[in-house]
């Protein structure tokens, strides 16, 4: 089972390692530009004096993407296979980054948005062949550790990335002279990142990946299978993963994206050190994806989503009713307790589907959609209550989370039931 660590189990399958270390690294990529495209709900409220609900439009075109382009990219990969897919999703978000340039210039919000959906439809291909691939390629007693220390990759990406835009796309609006001044600050970041990508893009296609057929041994099925047959929507403990993942993306999206806004209400003087606040954010979420994988060796996963769940609601209970430094601190430390969610949730969801793993994976990763409609209701709330008020929303997040753990990870059926 999925749901339990063991210590005797191995990490990874013989001869499989480095195809597991390469593809780590790219959750280092999509960590670095989703977050970094969270960096910019405060940069477009200053260029088009936005209200927080509009500003988080860049969150849910980004996220909007997730919806759009997971079931295509599942899709794709049975066309053309999980490296070539990982390789074509690098390329996608080089067009995006490029598109940043020509929206600085032209000071556009739908541009800016054309080109945050555009990256987001290639983290999306990039997301839904790197999770369950980095899942398969070991034991499925060993998925959760292996997908925790892949996700830790993914939050030294995002660890950075508020780092880099405190000091190079955050610039106080009153030091600019000149709206098309903010917004021509993104342009060169976002330059060196296209090329960037464009070089690991091409890395990852002379790479050595091994296709799925060599990595399926512990999810047996064959197609034509009349197990294949049956509908997703059958196995409650996926569909509830879902709803799980669903709420997961869309609370830690949505705290990322107001907290330099919010910090600033709670005393923090400028954007860059609101940054590095946001940072220490995802570096929680580094340490507790660390930490989870050695946790998981010792507590089921469900149970340790439980206990992970009601501390972060509890933290952010403690926010909404305080200020200054506890309000700040209590925020921050949610980023250590929503470190191990998604993997815990996603190898839950999968467990016990055997062939039917694919559908169960396309499902979860389609309602990463949450990342797009929770921050702008977060946003719209916060425009008519204040911030703080808000985290009703969070609040309620985190306790599906908890529930998930504890009750609705319990798979009503299996592939054999």
């Amino acid at each position: 089972m999925a749901t339990q660590g063991k210590q005797s189990a191995a990490l990874t399958s013989p001869g499989y390692l480095m195809p597991f270390v390469t593809v780590t690294a790219l959750f280092f990529i999509f960590g670095f530009i989703t977050n970094l495209n969270m960096a910019l709900v405060p940069h477009l409220r200053s260029i088009f004096d936005l209200p927080y609900a509009w500003a988080m439009l860049a969150e849910s075109a980004f996220f909007l993407a997730y919806f759009v382009f997971a079931p295509s990219t599942a899709k794709l990969i049975e066309i053309i296979g999980y490296k070539r897919t990982m390789v074509v999703s690098l390329f996608i978000q080089v067009v995006g980054c490029l598109l940043f340039v020509p929206a600085a210039k032209m000071v556009s919000f739908p541009l800016f948005l054309t080109a945050v959906f555009v990256v987001g439809a290639g983290v999306t291909a990039l997301q839904t062949s790197a999770n369950p691939y980095v899942s398969i390629l070991g034991p499925e007693d060993t998925s959760s550790i292996r997908l925790n220390l892949a996700q830790a990759f993914n939050s030294i990406g995002g660890t950075i990335a508020p780092l880099i835009a405190g000091a190079f796309i955050l610039k106080d609006p009153d030091l600019l002279a000149s709206k098309a001044a903010i917004a021509n600050t993104v342009r060169g970041p976002y330059i060196l990142i296209a090329a960037g990508l464009l070089i690991l893009g091409i890395a990852v296609a002379f790479s050595h990946l091994p296709p799925l057929a060599e990595t399926k041994a512990f999810r047996p099925g064959k197609e034509g299978d009349p197990i294949l047959s049956r509908s997703i929507w059958s196995y409650k403990h996926t569909v509830l993963a879902a709803v799980g993942i669903f709420f997961y993306v869309g609370v830690e999206v949505g705290l990322a994206s107001v907290a330099v806004n919010y910090f600033k209400t709670q005393g923090m003087s400028t954007a860059k050190t609101a940054s590095f606040l946001v940072s220490l954010y995802w570096f929680g979420a580094l340490v507790g994806r660390l930490l989870g994988s050695w946790m998981m060796t010792k507590i089921k996963a469900g149970k340790l989503l439980t206990i992970f769940g009601f501390a972060a609601a509890a933290l952010i209970t403690v926010s909404m009713f305080s200020s200054g430094q506890v309000a700040i601190g209590t925020l921050v430390l949610c980023g250590f307790f929503n470190s191990v969610m998604f993997p815990n949730i996603f190898t839950l969801g999968i467990a016990g589907l055997g062939p039917m793993t694919s559908k169960g994976s396309g499902l979860i990763m389609t309602a990463v959609v949450g990342g797009a409609v929770v921050p702008y209701l977060l946003g719209a709330l916060a425009d008519k209550v204040g911030i703080q008020h808000a985290f009703v929303i969070p609040i309620i997040c985190y306790l599906f989370i908890a529930y998930y753990g504890l009750w609705g990870s319990k798979p009503s059926r299996t592939v054999t039931a």
